[in-house]
Formats: structure tokens, C-alpha cells, sequence
């Protein structure tokens, strides 16, 4: 795809807390999505270093990688501490996931909140001009854009939210909503995963602000115009189909297929956070077999869960409940020579997982809230034509909103994973290679090339 969105003169800046600086950050993600466009208009790259000092520092180091410039910047401990365990994880993160009862409204995470904003606004207004084009990425930096105007900056500057924005009412409950709100009508473009996050958005707009809609679509925001833009986010649908087919895809396989025999294998793959569902999934292969007798020893479901946040108490609590609930279940259903659940708190390489997608007869997606989840667009790509899976969703993960001819249930429902798990197990192979040609027509179309270049044709008509 070719980048006439971008004037050659206008040079991409691409602002998030983590980066793909460094080789083996560069396998998936944003690098994907944002790697040729930045090396093509010589870019820039700013995020954390992933280094945590005793101390507060307010420079960027640079770097070059491939074309592509970084700079980076460390976070103090406390900075760490308020900015993204506190306010970023604990407030941001679970009142946008509709986890109030998890939220921690302390006032002095806020401050460190602005103070980050504030540090990577001040690199953004040392490093760029006019004449570029800034991206920022995530509720890390719900603030910079503002902040940036604040300071005079008067270039384009677009926004992408990676999670979903709630219900007004629900938005509400952080106590500085209308702060972050605002931060966010300073940019020209502002990108949401699904059109029901959009909605939310001008919603709440509507309720807070007054904004008015334009005919054009755009939003007039106390005299401001902000593009909120539908545009969901898609994944290298043929990069990953190739990687599924690779000699260390096909190494994983062998090494699960020892295990399994002859068994079907249902497969989950997913950050070990509260947003994902995994013990109502656990209870849900539970259903399964205390409903089914007859499908013990025929399958067998395996968990990839590494762990994330782990520091943050009630992620801690999580991977306890998970421990439990897995030991639990292979005491009441297991056998001398049958294990019903294998739950890895570990992570895999990207072509490793490929190739155990590509072995699976189903994969469980089942978040209880999700943005997107690349995982079920990953396991589609990642399939046999002639044999492929099927995916099983959770329709509250942002994904159900493209990916319909999945097997879409409630993960609060036990029942509906038992019921859809048999149903995917039993399917008849003409239904599953129509279901999944669907799923990968749309990946394919829909895929992360297509997402940058939706996302920054939306500049055109903006004036820096």
C-alpha cells in the first residue's frame, strides 16, 4: 500500500508507551502497522524506554533502527508507580472495561497522569514541527493532545484508542472525566475500535460539552472539530498465515500433538488480565464436561495465560483463582491418562502460537470486554483451508462486530461455552470452511495496512 495520504514532505511521529525498538519487538502490533510509513517519511518513534530510574529525567535518548528513529525516555519509580500501575491500570484500564468495583480513584495518580502527559507533550514539542504528522497511541496519553495545544502546537495530531470507551455513565465515574474528554477534542482525529465506542464517545460528548454533529461527521466541540473515526483495527493476515506454516509453528505443533494423541484440541491464548473471561471459561469447559460424560478423553483444552501486571494486586488474585479453579477441574474430571485442562502461565513466541492455532479444532475468545482481540483474527489467518477451526467468540469483544460468522456466545453464560465448544468439536467440515472463508475474506480486507491507511486518510482536508 502506498502512503499518498502522507505528503512526502510530512514526516510521521508516532507517540505510545511502549515501542518496537529493538528487533524482537517488531513481530506483530503497531510495528506492523506503523513500521513502513515511519520508515518511508524517515519518522520518529517516542515512548518509554522500559527503564525505571531512582530519580525523574526528562530526556529522550535517540536511536536508529532501519530507517526508523526512537526516542525514549525513563519513567522514575514513582513516576511508574502513579503513572501506569496507578492511574493508567487501576483507574483507566477498569472503568473503561466497565470494572468500576476495580477502579482506584487516588487524586495523587492523577497528578502523575498530567506530569507524564506533560514529559512526552515537551519531547513531542523538542522533536517535531509543524510540517509532521503525530499519532498517539492509547489511554496512556489521553491528555498530550491538549497539552500540545496549550503549548501553540499547531500541526495535525490524531488520537487512537486501542480499548474500548464506555457508556457515558460509566466514563463518568472517573473523577477527572471531563479533563480527559477535553484532552481528547484537541486532536483532529480521534479512532475507535467499534461504532458502538463511537457512539459512546458522542454521547457523552453530546451530554457534556454540547458538541454538535456536522454533516460531514465531524464533531464541533467548543469550537473545535474532531473526527471521530470508526476504524477497527486489523492484524498482517498474511504474515501470520505464513508463520503458521513455519518450521517453529510446525515444531510447537509436534511437541502439543505428543500430548494430545488423538484428542481434539481446544486452544485459548490471552493476557492473564481480569478483562478476559478466563475463569468463566474455565467454569465453562467444566459445563462442558459435567454436561458431556461421553467427550472425556476426547479433547482437551489448552490455556495460555502469561502473566501481566503481576505486581497489581488483583491480578495477583487472578492467577491464584486460575491455579485453583485448573487444579480444581482435572481433580473431578481427569483421568490416569487425561489431563481436561493444561493451563500455561507462560508466554510463547508469534510463531509458535501460529502453529498451535493452526493445530486447534477451536479456539475460545471470550473477554468480557475487549477493544478488538487480535487473538480470533490471528487463529482465523492462521488455519488450514481444507481442515480449518472454528472460532468461538464472546459477543462483547470488539472483534464480533466484523468477525459474525464466528460462533458468538456470552462468556457470563457456562452453559453457551459448553454448548458452542460441542458445536465446534462436531461441526461438519463444509460448515467450517464456509465460516472461516467468510472470517478470512475480511481479515484479509480488513487487515493492519488497511487500518493505518484509514486512519490517516482521515487527515486530508485537516490544516496544520
Amino acid at each position: 500500500m502506498t502512503e499518498q495520504n502522507i505528503p512526502k514532505s510530512s514526516r510521521l511521529v508516532a507517540v505510545s508507551n511502549r515501542t518496537a525498538a529493538g528487533e524482537e519487538s517488531r513481530a506483530g502490533g503497531l510495528a506492523v502497522a506503523l513500521w513502513d510509513t515511519l520508515a518511508d517519511t524517515q519518522g520518529l518513534w517516542i515512548g518509554w524506554s522500559g527503564r525505571i530510574l531512582d530519580f525523574p529525567s526528562n530526556r529522550a535518548r535517540r536511536s536508529e533502527e532501519d530507517g526508523v528513529e526512537f526516542a525514549l525516555t525513563d519513567y522514575s519509580r514513582d513516576q511508574f508507580d502513579g503513572f501506569y500501575l496507578g492511574y493508567s491500570n487501576s483507574v483507566l484500564w477498569p472503568v473503561m472495561h466497565n470494572r468500576i468495583d476495580l477502579a482506584v480513584f487516588d487524586s495523587a495518580f492523577y497528578r502523575f497522569y498530567v506530569e507524564i502527559n506533560e514529559k512526552f507533550a515537551e519531547i513531542v514539542r523538542r522533536q517535531a514541527d509543524k510540517t509532521d504528522t503525530v499519532w498517539v497511541h492509547d489511554y496512556h496519553f489521553l491528555l498530550l493532545g491538549d497539552i500540545l495545544r496549550e503549548e501553540g502546537w499547531q500541526g495535525k495530531c490524531g488520537f487512537f484508542l486501542h480499548i474500548p470507551f464506555p457508556a457515558p455513565e460509566v466514563f463518568r465515574a472517573i473523577p477527572e472525566h471531563r479533563k480527559l474528554a477535553r484532552g481528547l477534542c484537541a486532536y483532529d482525529v480521534v479512532g475507535l475500535q467499534c461504532r458502538k465506542d463511537l457512539a459512546n464517545l458522542a454521547q457523552y460528548l453530546e451530554e457534556e460539552f454540547g458538541a454538535e454533529e456536522q454533516p460531514d461527521g465531524k464533531f464541533k466541540v467548543d469550537g473545535r472539530l474532531v473526527h471521530l473515526l470508526h476504524c477497527p483495527i486489523g492484524i498482517d493476515s498474511s504474515g501470520f498465515a505464513e508463520a503458521a506454516t513455519a518450521e517453529p509453528a510446525a515444531r510447537a505443533a509436534t511437541r502439543l500433538s505428543r500430548f494430545l494423541g488423538e484428542r481434539d484440541l481446544v486452544i485459548g491464548v490471552d493476557r492473564m488480565d481480569y478483562s478476559k473471561g478466563l475463569p468463566q471459561r474455565f467454569e465453562g469447559m467444566a459445563d462442558l464436561f459435567d454436561r458431556y460424560p461421553e467427550l472425556h478423553g476426547k479433547i482437551s483444552f489448552t490455556q495460555i495465560a502469561p502473566p501481566s501486571r503481576s505486581v497489581v494486586e488483583e491480578y495477583a488474585q487472578l492467577r491464584e483463582q486460575l491455579d485453583a479453579l485448573s487444579g480444581r477441574i482435572n481433580g473431578d474430571y481427569g483421568d490416569l491418562d487425561w489431563m481436561p485442562i493444561r493451563y500455561l502461565a507462560r508466554g510463547y513466541d508469534r510463531e509458535e502460537i501460529a502453529g498451535l492455532y493452526r493445530l486447534a479444532k477451536a479456539c475460545l475468545v471470550t473477554p468480557l470486554q475487549d477493544g478488538m482481540n487480535l487473538v480470533a483474527k490471528e487463529f482465523i489467518a492462521a488455519q488450514d483451508p481444507e481442515d480449518p477451526g472454528v472460532l468461538i467468540l464472546s459477543q462483547f469483544a470488539g472483534a464480533a462486530e466484523q468477525m459474525k460468522e464466528a460462533l458468538i456466545i456470552n462468556p457470563y453464560d457456562s452453559s453457551a461455552i459448553a454448548e458452542a465448544v460441542k458445536q465446534a468439536i462436531e461441526m461438519p467440515l463444509d460448515e467450517r470452511r464456509d465460516r472461516w472463508q467468510k472470517l478470512y475474506t475480511n481479515i484479509a480486507e480488513q487487515d493492519i495496512h488497511w487500518w493505518r491507511h484509514r486512519f490517516m486518510t482521515a487527515f486530508e482536508g485537516v490544516q496544520a
